[in-house]
C-alpha cells in the first residue's frame, strides 16, 4: 500500500512537473516574438502593418500576410490571420508581417492591390532594419486577400512606380476570383456586385487571369475542394495559362472550408507542409 502511495505520488509530481514546464516554454515562446505595431506605410489610417519579430533575427525571410474579408471588412490582428501562423514560422526564425489596406466602399480593388503593393514595397525597403532578408520576401493572402497578392503577383511590372521590387513568390489561400468574368457570370455571393459591379471591362482588370504577364514570381494556388462555388476550378485556367506562359504555378486542392484554409495554416499538418514545401522550393529554410 505504501509502494503504491508512493507510485501515485511520483506520477502527481511529475504530471504536475510536466505542465509547469509546458507553462514556462509556452510563456518562454510568447516573450521571444516582439511586436511592432500600426506602422504606417502611407497616409491612411488604414495603411499600416504589424511586424512579428523572433527573438535574434538574423538575415530572416519574411512572410507577408494579407487578411480577407469580402473587400469590405477584416484586420491585420485577427487570430485567424495571425496566430497559427505567427506561432509557427517566427519560431522558425522568420519575421511575419500582417497588412491592413483601404476598404471598399472608400476605394474599388485596384486601390486595394495598390495599398498592398506600396506594404509590400515598405517591407522591402525597411527589412534591414528588423535583420530581415529583402532578397527573403513571400507574399500570402486569404480570400479578398488572396484575390489580391493574386493580382499583384499576376503583373508585378504594373506597381513597380510605386518601389516594388521582385519577391521570391506567392501563396494565395482560396480564392474564387482568379477570373472575375466567369465568377460575375454564374450565381454568385451578392456582396461581389457591390466590389465588382457590372462592367465587364472592370472585371477583366481585375482578374489575375488577364492581367498574368511573364514577370510573375512563383506562385502556389490553395483552393477548397468543398466550396459550392467551385474556387478550384476557377483558379484552373490561371494555372494553365501560367503553365503555358513558362511560369511556375502551383495548385493545392484541400478538403477543408474556406475559413479552415486560412485557420488550419500553421498547425502540424500535411496541409501546413505542403505550403512549407513551397516555401522551401524558393530557398528558405523553414
Amino acid at each position: 500500500m505504501r509502494m503504491q502511495i508512493v507510485v501515485l505520488l511520483f506520477i502527481s509530481l511529475s504530471l504536475e512537473a510536466g505542465i509547469i514546464r509546458d507553462m514556462f516554454q509556452k510563456r518562454s515562446s510568447v516573450q521571444e516574438v516582439k511586436k511592432l505595431t500600426d506602422i504606417a506605410y502611407g497616409v491612411d489610417k488604414k495603411q499600416s502593418l504589424d511586424v512579428y519579430l523572433p527573438s535574434n533575427p538574423k538575415n530572416a525571410p519574411i512572410i507577408v500576410m494579407v487578411h480577407g474579408g469580402a473587400w469590405k471588412m477584416g484586420d491585420k490582428k485577427s487570430d485567424n490571420v495571425v496566430q497559427n501562423k505567427m506561432n509557427r514560422w517566427v519560431s522558425k526564425g522568420a519575421i511575419f508581417v500582417s497588412v491592413n489596406y483601404r476598404l471598399v466602399p472608400k476605394v474599388a480593388p485596384q486601390q486595394q492591390a495598390e495599398d498592398v503593393a506600396t506594404a509590400l514595397a515598405f517591407v522591402e525597403s525597411h527589412a534591414a532594419s528588423w535583420d530581415g532578408d529583402a532578397s527573403k520576401v513571400i507574399l500570402m493572402g486569404h480570400s479578398a486577400g488572396a484575390h489580391l497578392v493574386s493580382l499583384i503577383s499576376a503583373n508585378p511590372q504594373k506597381y513597380v512606380s510605386l518601389g516594388l521590387q521582385p519577391w521570391l513568390g506567392t501563396i494565395s489561400l482560396d480564392t474564387a476570383t482568379m477570373d472575375l468574368v466567369q465568377t460575375m457570370q454564374r450565381k454568385h455571393y451578392d456582396f461581389y456586385d457591390d466590389v465588382f459591379g457590372s462592367d465587364k471591362d472592370i472585371w477583366m482588370q481585375d482578374s489575375p487571369l488577364y492581367q498574368l504577364d511573364r514577370s510573375a514570381p512563383p506562385m502556389l494556388l490553395v483552393c477548397s475542394s468543398i466550396r459550392e462555388d467551385k474556387p478550384c476550378e476557377n483558379s484552373k485556367p490561371f494555372m494553365i495559362k501560367g503553365v503555358n506562359m513558362g511560369l511556375r504555378i502551383e495548385m493545392n486542392e484541400q478538403p477543408l472550408n474556406h475559413g479552415e484554409i486560412n485557420d488550419e495554416l500553421g498547425k502540424p499538418s500535411g496541409y501546413t507542409e505542403r505550403v512549407e514545401q513551397f516555401i522551401r522550393s524558393l530557398g528558405i529554410d523553414l
